[in-house]
């Protein structure tokens, strides 16, 4: 933008400028959108209707869900708009909305998959500890934590990106990435703004170590286990919230700790891709398809309006009362001849 002021509105990236494959384009993320937010879901309901479910582990991998149903409604829904009616426009606000929404999210990804780490390491290292330590108080103020915290980043990482004067509006990624968003500048301060991501960089490789020593010490545990039974049980909850939280980290460090590249990238635009849309729709399956408690209680949730209705209708409902109603319509039939 010639005057080098704050962009009034930006222009995201399309993913193809021929009709069809922006239709395409629809049809595919909403799939996905659709997946994700019916997965997510069925876990929310699944714990909250659900009081077997009502303990720790289940409590963060609730609240799990509802970060990943955030963090994709922040930047799916709006590029399916964008490809259908054709635009790549993007207000200031709804490019700060985004920046601030999805930093909120995918920070407080990390910090709950490392708490759940935690928790994990409690229940197999010190199992006869674990109702102390894990209390209801503890869970609170331990989510209570991630939730306040994640905003704090939010906040700083937002307002330290568009604080600066842009000479461009051309972001090339399909939604508000702040490494492509930086490129945008022309103004040294955007210097704060990589402090920053180096700041989140050293809490994103904190909680790294702490996942780590936490898995290396319950790996020691379950591999002296006797039952073999046993150390399939801890491995089958271990090893997947490991994969999901390599995933994030691998992929979204090398989205904003890469050195950004002036034109459009396919390695950018699939490595972002990777770590916005697959962790979100990897965990409820990976939770549940792998969970025989969660697949219980989906199957409680699930089956229980169908077989209560049906239940009504062959024993308390109309079907279940129609020798009655038949011999009440033939008595007020005879009373009225």
């Amino acid at each position: 933008m010639t005057n080098h002021s704050l962009a009034a509105a930006f222009l995201l990236l399309q993913f193809s400028d021929v009709r069809e494959l922006q239709i395409l384009h629809v049809f595919l993320f909403l799939g996905l959108y659709l997946a994700t937010l019916t997965g997510n879901l069925l876990i929310i309901s699944a714990v909250t209707f659900d009081h077997h479910l009502h303990t720790p582990m289940y409590f963060f991998l609730m609240n799990l869900a509802v970060f990943d149903i955030g963090s994709v409604s922040v930047i799916v829904p709006r590029s399916m708009a964008n490809s259908l009616f054709n635009t790549r426009l993007i207000s200031f606000s709804g490019c700060v909305a985004q920046v601030f929404f999805y930093m909120f999210f995918l920070i407080s990804d990390f910090f709950l998959l490392t708490v759940m780490a935690y928790d994990r390491y409690v229940a197999i290292c010190s199992p006869l500890r674990y109702e102390m330590v894990m209390t209801r108080q503890a869970c609170l103020e331990m989510v209570t934590c991630v939730w306040l915290s994640s905003l704090l980043l939010g906040v700083l990482h937002s307002s330290g990106t568009f604080t600066l004067p842009f000479c461009s509006n051309v972001v090339n990624q399909f939604f508000c990435e702040i490494p492509q968003l930086l490129k945008l500048t022309c103004s040294d301060l955007y210097l704060v703004e990589i402090g920053l991501l180096a700041l989140g960089s050293v809490f994103v490789f904190s909680c790294c170590i702490l996942i780590i020593v936490s898995y290396v010490n319950i790996f020691t545990v379950v591999l002296g286990m006797p039952s073999v039974q046993g150390r399939r049980k801890a491995f089958s909850t271990c090893l997947p919230h490991l994969i999901v939280f390599s995933t994030l980290v691998l992929t979204s460090e090398f989205a904003y700790l890469r050195p950004a590249r002036n034109g459009p990238s396919h390695l950018d635009l699939t490595v972002t891709i990777i770590y916005s849309m697959v962790p979100p729709l990897l965990n409820p399956m990976i939770y549940s398809l792998r969970n025989k408690e969660i697949k219980v209680a989906l199957s409680k949730l699930l089956g229980s309006p169908i077989l209560s209705s049906m239940r009504w209708l062959t024993t308390g409902g109309t079907a279940g009362r129609v020798p009655e109603l038949c011999r009440s319509v033939v008595t007020r039939t005879t009373e009225q001849r």
